[in-house]
């Protein structure tokens, strides 16, 4: 047979250096053992091929007068005598079944198979080297011609080595040349003693030359791999059975060498230059083996990662290609596992444009060469398994684009990154154990439009600059706690590349911003809130993402989380993308993403941004800058479809959750069910709350006007109540109101610094009375002069009893948290805070005199009545109607109080109604109105 030409093969005379001990390799799991014993035998198979391939081309066949001859041919049965035909006849058949024996299971002989001249040479350099060769435990495997040679010498030599160890007798009979064995005949026609599992049935037949074996990898695979455009680099490298033995192919670029470990086996691999190494090894099955790497000054032991099987299953690949994976975060992304008994990390990533993907991270030098994943089918999911990393290792993905270029990305589902403005993902493993079971427990028991739910709105990096999350954990659940708030509303905590941006531009859907800490402090910090009874909303960004080009913007290469239409990707108003939400994988990455944070955080609550920018497909749009829907309209039918399901799946998986949209216009259905539909035809969004936008810019216009001016604009104050029961809503006074040259809320109120704040007080009573919940921006709760700056927080030093005016800010700061005392034990102001029998007007029309009031009722009829006097002036025997069954009135909060910095004009006793009937009641009371200042009262 003529041997293959190898481009460069082992240095035959190096090879020869290191003689295999293969009797001493323990055998891999599922293959079937070498006994040390039988070295004859083993000898015998060994040589078998070779001897065959001579004997074929041999005219003579007689009995065993030429020795090299008579130990590789059957016997002549006319040349030998006839006592001893019968004998030889069974000598040459014991023989043959030993050759094909050799043939299936031994790759080292298979590839001793040349030319006639060649194997004659083989075989008298066998003879020569048989008894001088020592047995050694590193055997090279075999490549090209001269390696052939080589392994035959090397196979010869291992028998001798074990006969040695073994009986007289079998020593004997390993150490015989050829020549020995024609002359002991007898003695090797005895029955042979392999276990009869080990001897096929084939063995009566013929000896055949071994089918050929082609371990070098084909150049196309080999293209693809250096130019990282495979798509199933396990197919080629790894360990693989192939006729004659197990082929090993390792893919390390800059190593020397590399070694194949298996039990006690040790077998260097050839060098097929750029960083390839193959070889073949005379086993029946893929052993549990590792890879000794060396590199110029280092040796690294390693498990192979082209060994493992795929991680993830056919019901995880199934339900990412429907776009239905609820877990997504546990499939994609970098997980450390533990997997077919090695730790290591699985990294996935989808990518269905790619031509190839490799990993890159600080455990391969940022060189990704050596790190191929495999494409896992039709779902264009990438997989690798990289044993040995785990907790903290840095990485990003090299993704081939479809021309061929090459970019460098950061894991869309990474759950860790580096810290702004490095870029990296980092492995992560959450190790932390919840205290907050008790809050879990029972935050379903009340849905949120029913229960009272006041909002603390904070910027975490500016509300105490320079903390980190468990040092905000010390701090704020306290200082939230004594403002009496429900709830804290987190600006964005996705990881963002620009601080300036508050988290609205997100990069890292599922990382809590490394800026302050890892995610289990931030679990730290949700954990504290909710033990100091504090739910915790967190902003969500589904609407756009930044085009920084190692994220998410043409991620393999073409648009795939944004939409593939330029007018349809590009966000007019801050020059972002917009997401592609008619793609089922886009939308399973959102919709699992706001699983993820109410799942894995405990987060309470979602406050969708900028709902409005995805319903329309005209936002911020001009003519001929859009192009209608299917029904010729304007409304963004796939965003619809997004929103809808993820409510439906945030509120069927964690009970007690709200979700709440931003929304700006007049859309029908924000917080009805999905299933109801309305007059849109549309069913409703699904969301549990929105932000009434409506009432913050009329009643901030309506403040801002001059005392003196707002009989003229006294409609901005009272129109919310036209639609207060469209939807279930939040008041919200949030950073947007506070920030660029918008002014703070106090700053925005006409008049002196007195008036300033008394209009400040005021509104705040107004507000917390007024249907619907509340949500305050940081700062605002102490009348900080100041607008919000996302480098400086809220001004504390105002607070300072050093500073000469700390008192009148310490007074707006005692006011809310008395607001929201009497707010949460008074379930009039929030019980029926969607039902429109839960306000009654008293007199909204009172303009000349800038007065509202009204009373607000819980589910028993229970009333608390709120006087509004917007003017600042005193209104002394102000009358007004009230129901004829309250024997009695109570003030409960004044916001004129001298110790909120006001002047103290209030009720200190009852007020008893009179028999006068006043707008529309039958009876009356009679009150002194403070100036610009808000009073509660209840039935004393």
């Amino acid at each position: 047979m003529t041997p293959r030409t190898s481009p460069s093969g082992p240095d035959p005379e190096k090879t020869a250096e290191q003689p295999p001990a293969e009797e001493k390799a323990a055998p891999a799991a599922g293959s079937t053992p070498v006994p040390a014993a039988p070295a004859k035998k083993m000898a015998a198979r060994k040589k078998a091929p070779a001897t065959a391939k001579k004997a074929s081309a041999t005219a003579k066949k007689t009995a065993a007068v030429k020795k090299t001859a008579a130990a590789r041919t059957p016997a002549d049965p006319q040349a030998a005598p006839a006592a001893r035909k019968a004998p030889a006849e069974k000598a040459a058949d014991k023989r043959t079944a030993a050759t094909k024996k050799a043939v299936t299971e031994k790759a080292v002989a298979d590839k001793a198979l040349s030319k006639k001249a060649v194997a004659k040479k083989a075989a008298a350099k066998t003879a020569a080297d048989r008894t001088a060769a020592p047995a050694k435990k590193t055997v090279p495997a075999q490549k090209g011609a001269a390696a052939k040679k080589t392994a035959a010498r090397k196979t010869t030599a291992k028998a001798t080595a074990t006969a040695a160890r073994t009986t007289a007798a079998k020593t004997t009979a390993a150490r015989t040349t050829a020549k020995a064995a024609a002359e002991a005949a007898p003695a090797e026609a005895a029955p042979p003693k392999t276990p009869a599992a080990r001897r096929p049935a084939d063995a009566a037949r013929p000896a055949q030359s071994a089918p050929p074996v082609d371990p070098a990898l084909s150049p196309a695979d080999r293209t693809r791999l250096l130019a990282g455009a495979h798509h199933a680099p396990h197919s080629v490298l790894g360990g693989h059975p192939v006729p004659g033995g197990v082929v090993f192919r390792a893919f390390r670029p800059y190593a020397l060498a590399v070694t194949v470990v298996a039990g006690e086996l040790s077998a260097e691999l050839h060098d097929d230059g750029d960083g390839f190494f193959s070889g073949v090894l005379p086993l029946t099955d893929v052993p549990a083996y590792r890879l000794r790497v060396r590199y110029e000054g280092t040796v690294l032991d390693t498990e192979d990662p082209y060994r493992f099987l795929p991680t993830l299953g056919d019901l995880d690949l199934h339900l990412i290609g429907e776009g239905r994976h609820e877990e997504l975060w546990r499939a994609l992304g970098a997980e450390p596992m533990t997997h077919q008994g090695v730790a290591g990390t699985r990294f996935t990533v989808w990518a269905p444009n790619a031509l190839g993907v490799r990993v890159a991270g600080g455990f391969n030098f940022w060189d990704a060469t050596g790190f191929p994943m495999r494409s896992l089918g039709a779902t264009g999911v990438w997989e690798l398994f990289v044993p040995g990393i785990g907790e903290g290792e840095q990485y990003k993905f090299e993704i081939t684009r479809p021309d061929g270029s090459k970019t460098l990305r950061a894991d869309p589902m990474a759950r860790r990154t580096e810290v702004p403005p490095n870029t990296s993902s980092i492995v992560h493993a959450s190790a932390y154990e919840w205290g907050d079971e008790e809050w879990l427990a029972r935050r379903a028991e009340r849905p949120a439009h029913e229960a009272p739910f006041s909002v603390y709105e904070v910027h975490l990096p500016s509300w105490r600059p320079g903390l980190t999350y468990r040092q905000l954990a010390e701090q704020l659940p306290e200082y939230v706690r004594e403002l009496g708030f429900t709830h804290v509303e987190l600006m964005p905590v996705a990881e963002h590349p620009f601080g300036g941006s508050w988290g609205y531009q997100v990069t890292g859907f599922y990382a809590p911003t490394a800026r302050l800490g890892t995610p289990d402090d931030f679990k730290y910090l949700v954990d504290r809130l909710h033990r100091a009874g504090i739910g915790v909303l967190m902003d969500w960004v589904p609407a756009h993402f930044p085009r920084d080009d190692w994220a998410l913007a043409e991620f393999d290469g073409r648009p795939l989380y944004e939409h593939s239409d330029p007018l349809r990707a590009a966000h007019p108003d801050w020059g972002t993308l917009e997401f592609d939400f008619g793609r089922r994988e886009v939308r399973n990455f959102l919709v699992a993403n706001a699983v993820y944070w109410c799942e894995e955080f405990h987060i309470d609550g979602l406050r969708v941004d900028a709902v409005a920018s995805m319903l329309y497909l005209d936002y911020s749009r001009e003519p001929g800058q859009w192009t209608p829907n299917e029904h010729g309209g304007r409304e963004n039918t796939d965003a619809v479809a997004f929103l809808q399901e993820m409510n439906a799946t945030v509120y069927r998986r964690v009970p007690g959750v709200v979700t709440i949209a931003e929304e700006s216009t007049a859309w029908d259905g924000v917080t009805r069910a999905t299933h109801h539909q309305g007059p849109s035809g549309f069913g409703g969004l699904g969301f549990g709350l929105k932000w009434n936008m409506g009432w913050m810019h009329d009643s901030l216009q309506y403040m801002g006007h001059d005392p003196i001016h707002r009989k003229y604009h006294h409609h901005e104050l009272t129109f919310s109540m036209v639609y207060a029961y469209s939807e279930n809503y939040v008041l919200p006074i949030s950073h947007d109101e506070v920030v660029h040259g918008k002014r703070s809320l106090v700053s925005k109120m006409p008049g002196d610094w007195w008036q300033q704040r008394a209009n400040h007080r005021a509104y705040l009573g107004w507000m917390w009375a007024h249907p619907g919940k509340q949500l305050l921006f940081m700062g605002q709760e102490f009348a900080q002069g100041a607008e919000w700056s996302e480098t400086r927080g809220p001004d504390w030093w105002l607070l300072d009893p050093a500073y000469g005016a700390a008192a009148d800010h310490q007074g707006v700061r005692d006011l809310v948290g008395d607001l929201n005392a009497v707010y949460r034990r008074t379930p009039a102001l929030w019980e029926r805070d969607v039902h429109p029998d839960g306000f009654q007007w008293i007199v909204g029309d009172a303009a000349d005199d800038n007065v509202v009031a009204f009373l607000r009722l819980d589910a028993a009829g229970t009333p608390l009545l709120s006087v509004s006097n917007f003017s600042p002036v005193v209104r002394p025997d102000y009358r007004l109607g009230v129901p004829d069954d309250v024997p009695a009135w109570h003030e409960v909060l004044n916001t004129d109080a001298a110790r909120y910095g006001g002047s103290g004009v209030g009720h200190p006793d009852p007020v008893k109604p009179e028999a006068t009937g006043w707008h529309g009641r039958p009876a009356s009371i009679r009150l002194t109105l403070p100036p610009l200042a808000t009073v509660w009262l209840r039935p004393a």
